[in-house]
């Protein structure tokens, strides 16, 4: 617990940071913070401050700036939201008048966008699991095959498997045919489940292939997400600092799948939710933060909206953005 005096310099730091960008230093917080402190006592302050892993000294300057779990103990503690104005809040409602479910939902990632000046996303859980059509394994190099799944509505899946030997070209193409013939129709789920019963009486060498098929995908969320704003991050210095890391988090938003399972596991949240850096597990976004919240149809959660974003953003704008969207999409996707 931090006391009154290092909780004050520590938002009075996290908010000048946030705006400017620029390390902030003991003369800074000693003209802002109204407290009558020595400039000695307030570098001590920070001294402790940054002891205990909130704030860090960057090598080039003798200001300080929030670490992730300063970021974090701001967010939780000591932040004070500012709500959208009535204007605003009419002009999210207008966009998101009752329309096509779809529609809606690429309007509300846009809206997102637009009103945080970063990337916003929408992602949608299926309510049910599509059934598989089609299944084709493809060899790839060190004992890794890529498992290829195609819907009954047409999405196709890849998911790579290991195995602890490389099964020849023949043997792929027969597992594959084998499993289009008796499991055509059925969803990874069923397929799973009967494999468990059958993988017994199947060859050794095809144990081994089904078996990884039985471990792969049931972790993974069912379902899709619409990104706007992308190229906003692009216009974002704290991120395009480090292009290695960019690009890494563009393939993200291209294949999408570290976003679905940041946003699936929000889904089971109530109200918005904050991951900052490395807390969100992908490591593409751990110079970012995401903020989320569900969304609902007639009560049932059905996905998570969200804004990507440096840890240096705004949380007081971006939350309440978050949550009345996710509140006027809701409102909107029921009534339509």
């Amino acid at each position: 617990m931090l006391n009154d005096r290092a909780q004050i310099l520590l938002k009075l730091l996290v908010e000048q940071y946030i705006v400017d960008g620029q390390p902030v230093g003991s003369r800074t917080l000693s003209r802002q913070s109204g407290l009558d402190l020595s400039a000695a006592t307030i570098r001590n302050v920070m001294a402790d401050l940054e002891d205990l892993g909130y704030i860090t000294s960057p090598h080039t300057s003798a200001g300080r700036v929030p670490t992730p779990r300063g970021y974090r103990v701001f967010v939780d503690s000591l932040l004070t939201v500012r709500p959208l104005d009535r204007a605003q809040i009419e002009r999210v409602e207008g966009k998101l008048a009752p329309a096509n479910p779809q529609q809606l939902i690429s309007t509300a990632s846009q809206i997102l966008s637009e009103l945080s000046s970063f990337a916003g996303v929408v992602s949608v859980t299926r309510r049910t699991e599509p059934a598989i059509r089609q299944i084709e394994f493809i060899a790839l190099s060190e004992r890794r095959v890529l498992l290829v799944l195609i819907t009954t509505d047409g999405d196709v899946q890849n998911r790579i498997i290991h195995l602890a030997a490389q099964p020849s070209p023949a043997r792929l193409v027969e597992a594959a045919n084998y499993f289009n013939e008796h499991f055509a129709g059925q969803t990874l789920a069923q397929m799973q489940r009967r494999l468990r019963d059958e993988l017994h009486a199947l060859r050794e060498d095809m144990q081994a292939l089904m078996g990884a098929v039985l471990a792969t995908g049931s972790s993974s969320p069912v379902g899709g997400c619409v990104i706007s704003g992308e190229g906003n991050l692009l216009r974002t210095e704290d991120l395009t600092a480090d292009l290695a890391n960019l690009r890494r988090l563009f393939e993200v938003f291209e294949t999408k799948t570290g976003l679905l399972q940041i946003f699936d596991a929000s889904s089971q949240a109530h109200g918005v939710q904050i991951f900052i850096g490395g807390e969100s597990g992908v490591t593409a976004l751990d110079e970012c933060s995401v903020v989320t919240a569900p969304y609902e149809v007639d009560g049932q959660v059905v996905g998570t909206l969200g804004v990507i974003g440096p840890t240096r953003m705004a949380y007081e704008r971006v939350i309440p953005i978050v949550d009345v969207t996710a509140r006027l999409l809701s409102s909107a996707l029921s009534a339509a």
